[in-house]
Parts: structure tokens; C-alpha cells; sequence
């Protein structure tokens, strides 16, 4: 069993995390998981949330197979806020649970220096409690309004909501203890990744006896 690092990636939609997570999986022995791939996992039929969506929010959320449509529950739950707090009593316990299992399952496997959990909303969460600390990756608001509309093509009334229901920047620097800027400079950001890897290799972020390797 290896002293592995768990660390949360956390930042504003549109700021740049994917490319911070495909340098990160190429600099160092790390697992990457998606915290949104695991609430997609426990929402399909036959999943523990699976049946308890649908009871709280009625079949219409359902696509013709029979699995949850993601576009439909989120109309269902716009139409009624009130079962927001609701959909996540049921969906984040479950999420939590699992990647705490497989955190624990890299630590026995003891091949990684690093766990990177990835989530937009793990200080909303809680995720604190539970990670040796918090990265955050930043872009200036207009540059991710830039990124969103010529990437996912989002137009300026869905960015503005987008931005409204996240956090603001305080909360993220109040929190975080690296903080990554990824405003277009792509050998730029590499660069303050390196130094947030090498601050890990040198012990100035971690316990004195543990090491890890940089690829």
C-alpha cells in the first residue's frame, strides 16, 4: 500500500481542467477520475439512485431505453427548485461513497503517486473533509465566456447562469492551495503544473517520507 496523494482539481466551467488533468496523466503515476462520470454511473437502470430518480421525479425523465434522460431530469428539476436538494440527497452520497472506494483500491494497488479527483463542486460538497488538498484552475471570466461559446456553443443568457450558480473567486482562493491559471498560454500553465509537481516531489507540500515519481 502506497501513501498516495488525493488531491481535488476544482474551477469555474470553461476554465480548463481537462487540459490540466491530460498533463497531469502524462507527468506523473496518478488515477484520474471524473466525479460526473461517476453520477452518470449511478444514475443508469439497475444502479442504486436509478430507481429512486425516477420514483421522485416521475418515468418522464426516462428516454425511450429505458435509462435517464440528463436533458429531461434537468428540465424536471428547473421546473421545480425545490427538488434540486432532493435529486442530490440521493445522488451525492452515492458518488462520495464510490470514489472513496476507489481511492482506497489505488492505495492497495500501490502503483500511483496521486489520486486526482476532478469536480466543479468539491467545496459545495464537502470533498475538504476527505482530500489531502485542493488545486484550483482558473481563467478569467472572459476567456471562459470565450471558450464556451466556441466550444459547447452556449450563448451569453445560459453563461451568465452558468456563472451565477458557481462560486466566486474568493471561495475558490480561500479554499484551494494551488492555484493553476490556464488563460491561453498553454506552455504557461504547463509550467505552474510542473512547479505544483515538483512542489509534491520535494516534500514542500507533502509528508517528509513520502516520494513520487515525475515521468
Amino acid at each position: 500500500m502506497t501513501d498516495m496523494r488525493f488531491i481535488g482539481i476544482t474551477g469555474g466551467v470553461g476554465a480548463g481542467k481537462s487540459l490540466v488533468l491530460a498533463r497531469l496523466a502524462e507527468r506523473c503515476r496518478c488515477r484520474i477520475l471524473l466525479a460526473d462520470e461517476v453520477g452518470n454511473e449511478v444514475k443508469q437502470p439497475g444502479e442504486v439512485c436509478y430507481g429512486k430518480l425516477v420514483e421522485l421525479l416521475g418515468d418522464g425523465i426516462l428516454a425511450a431505453d429505458g435509462s435517464i434522460d440528463r436533458r429531461k431530469m434537468a428540465a424536471a428539476i428547473f421546473s421545480d427548485p425545490r427538488l434540486l436538494g432532493a435529486v442530490n440527497e440521493i445522488i451525492h452520497p452515492e458518488v462520495r461513497r464510490r470514489i472513496l472506494q476507489e481511492v482506497e483500491r489505488e492505495r492497495e494497488r500501490g502503483e500511483a503517486d496521486f489520486f486526482f479527483l476532478e469536480a466543479a463542486l468539491l467545496i459545495e460538497c464537502g470533498y475538504e473533509a476527505v482530500l489531502d488538498e485542493l488545486w484550483y484552475v482558473h481563467a478569467d471570466r472572459e476567456i471562459r465566456r470565450t471558450r464556451l461559446k466556441e466550444n459547447r456553443g452556449y450563448s451569453d443568457e445560459k453563461i451568465d447562469q452558468i456563472f451565477a450558480s458557481q462560486l466566486p473567486e474568493e471561495a475558490f482562493y480561500a479554499h484551494c492551495c494551488q492555484v493553476i491559471v490556464n488563460n491561453g498560454d498553454v506552455q504557461e500553465t504547463y509550467r505552474q503544473i510542473e512547479e505544483a509537481l515538483l512542489k509534491q516531489a520535494d516534500g514542500s507540500n507533502r509528508k517528509p517520507e513520502v516520494s513520487c515519481v515525475l515521468i
